[in-house]
């Protein structure tokens, strides 16, 4: 038995013996390691490590339900835990909406682990740094190396439960020339595939061929998007537009058994892939299993924690998380599946990879685009999302990349993006670009797409 095991075992055994057999109760313990190495000016200027150890328990009693959470494991703190989320039951609102405790299941994976990636030193992230800078043969680079491990593991009056753990390393930097930047990232549930080498020579190639950009006019371009920038509307998917709470208020654009998305779209989530980075269970117990929500272009279905599933009369896919009803659930291993059958081209240029060339060459007039950032969502119904292209815009002609291009604000509906006769190309090469969260990886290749809806350039 693990030792995360053992806490929520105890936690809910102090929940009976204070609170009676009435009580329904669950505890969840997460031990997170993240360890960081940061760069700036081409140089490490910050080196941490930080190990956690928190419990989250949930108990139901007379029709109220009441979260608490702790990170002092000792037996007062235990107990303090639970004294206080029992106390804290009769200052709560009645809870019709209730779903009940997660039954009893085994796990589809104990997770993704990798020793050498949990027990990696400074030192083993400071030579891929090193890489990542001599990589850019001179210009000024910037970025992390990240490596973290979780144990978990979670408990419930009813028969649950489980342990697992998992390991995550990722690499994100950019390389900078007067004017633009390159970007290359990459994540992994093992440091052992982080090449700070082949990352810096990425970088630098593409911000030296951003240099002196032009600027184009507003309009709807066709577009190469590379997987860096896909990671973009997979992570929008995930958090908006297949969320089953969203779906049951009428705000998710998901429609189940529609055409929606082009035949060439198939979206997983999938913690159990090769690429799947991620813990085996969700925060209320359920084991995770792979959940196809699009299929050839067709919507089969969104993400539910407990709570959406039983307003919609389905059962939970796994996908809730500690405090997360008032946002509802979200699947944190969405993967859009390539074209294995896709060909590939010679990188001469900026293209992230020999998938993304082919695209590209297939392509009269149109962008290649890198990178979106500071996406938000104007409107969760339809997932219209404003949002600025960066690390590198190029214009295609005639199959050739010609010249660098001034960033754009766009404005697009991300599904309608995708939709029936949108997507004219899929890669054959699914990356997991390091995510911001940890334990989180959007994966997918580079998309050809006939449309996409550039509102403004960003200089203006």
């Amino acid at each position: 038995m693990s030792a995360e095991l053992d806490l929520a075992g105890r936690v809910v055994d102090l929940v009976r013996r204070l609170a009676g057999s009435a009580a329904e109760a669950e505890a969840l313990v997460d031990h997170t390691a993240l360890a960081l190495t940061r760069f700036a000016n081409s140089g490490i200027h910050q080196n941490v490590a930080d190990a956690t150890t928190a419990i989250r328990l949930r108990i139901h009693l007379d029709g109220r339900t009441v979260g608490g959470s702790t990170t002092v494991v000792d037996e007062a703190g235990l107990t303090a835990l639970v004294e206080r989320t029992i106390a804290a039951v009769a200052l709560t609102p009645v809870d019709p909406a209730w779903p009940g405790l997660a039954p009893a299941a085994p796990l589809v994976t104990d997770g993704a682990w990798d020793e050498a990636t949990a027990q990696a030193s400074p030192d083993e992230r400071a030579a891929r740094v090193r890489a990542f800078v001599d990589a850019a043969e001179g210009l000024e680079t910037a970025g992390y190396c990240r490596t973290v491990y979780w144990s978990g593991a979670f408990a419930n009056s009813a028969g649950q439960s489980v342990s697992g753990r998992a390991a995550e390393a990722a690499m994100d930097g950019i390389a900078r020339v007067p004017g633009a930047d390159g970007v290359a990232r990459l994540g992994s549930r093992r440091l052992a595939d982080l090449d700070g080498a082949v990352l810096g020579g990425r970088a630098a190639l593409k911000a030296r061929a951003g240099a002196d950009p032009i600027e184009l006019p507003p309009g709807r371009y066709e577009v190469v998007l590379e997987p860096t920038a896909v990671a973009d509307l997979l992570t929008n998917f995930a958090l908006y537009g297949f969320n089953g709470k969203l779906l049951n208020e009428r705000q998710s654009f998901a429609e189940i058994g529609a055409p929606q998305f082009d035949p060439a779209v198939t979206i997983v989530d999938d913690v159990t892939a090769t690429a799947g980075v991620g813990m085996p269970f969700d925060g209320e117990g359920t084991p995770k299993r792979p959940v196809t929500f699009v299929g050839q272009g067709i919507t089969l279905g969104v993400a539910y924690d407990r709570r959406s599933a039983a307003e919609a009369g389905v059962a939970s896919t796994g996908h809730g998380w500690p405090g997360g009803s008032s946002f509802g659930p979200v699947p944190a291993n969405l993967r859009l599946l390539p074209d294995d059958a896709a060909p590939t081209a010679a990188v001469a240029g900026p293209a992230a990879d020999g998938h993304t060339a082919a695209l590209v060459s297939t392509m009269e007039r149109g962008l290649l685009v890198s990178d979106f950032w500071y996406t938000r969502v104007l409107d969760p119904k339809t997932l219209v999302v404003t949002g600025l292209t960066r690390n590198g815009v190029w214009l295609v002609e005639n199959g050739e990349i010609t010249r660098p291009v001034r960033n754009f604000r766009f404005t697009q509906s991300y599904p309608l993006a995708l939709g029936p006769g949108a997507v004219l190309g899929v890669g054959g090469n699914a990356i997991t670009p390091a995510d911001s969260w940890d334990m989180f990886g959007f994966t997918g290749p580079s998309l050809r797409l006939a449309s996409w809806n550039f509102t403004g350039g960003a200089s203006g």
